[in-house]
């Protein structure tokens, strides 16, 4: 996968640490993207963001103490040029409609990690959203139901 010059830098945060340890060696796999820090919620995400560099986060909404989506208005809040990837099992449109408003760049479904991670990313760092297209599509049914 081609991605632009220089080092990416991404804040990984979800409460499962064998999930974060997976995630980070398949993430530095792409060649400039580097994991700077780690979170197991969002307090320490918060935190982290504090003190290192970091152009992405990507986190769950179901973390423990200070969960995703005010993790997510909080880093808007703080550190309005970080861009935020939700990571999450939550199939929802109600979700990603909480994690949009939120302001989340993109929304990406864990089961779907292994085929979508870095299209979702360099989609996210060219300045677009990123929205799993099965959510999408779940989109367009229900609009296609109010009509």
């Amino acid at each position: 996968m081609m991605m632009s010059e220089g080092s990416y830098c991404i804040v990984l945060a979800d409460d499962h640490a064998l999930f974060r340890d997976s995630l980070r060696m398949l993430l530095e796999t792409a060649g400039d993207l580097k994991v700077v820090g780690e979170a197991c919620d969002g307090h320490e995400a918060l935190a982290l963001l504090g003190v290192v560099r970091s152009n992405m986060i990507i986190l769950d909404i179901s973390m423990p103490n200070l969960g995703g989506l005010e993790t997510t208005r909080r880093i808007k809040g703080l550190h309005s040029e970080v861009k935020i990837l939700i990571l999450t099992a939550h199939n929802s449109p109600e979700y990603l409609q909480q994690a949009m408003a939120a302001g989340a760049d993109g929304y990406l479904l864990k089961e779907y990690l292994d085929t979508d991670l870095f299209s979702a990313i360099e989609k996210i760092r060219q300045g677009g959203i990123y929205i799993s297209p099965q959510l999408s599509e779940k989109r367009a049914d229900r609009s296609e139901e109010k009509v």
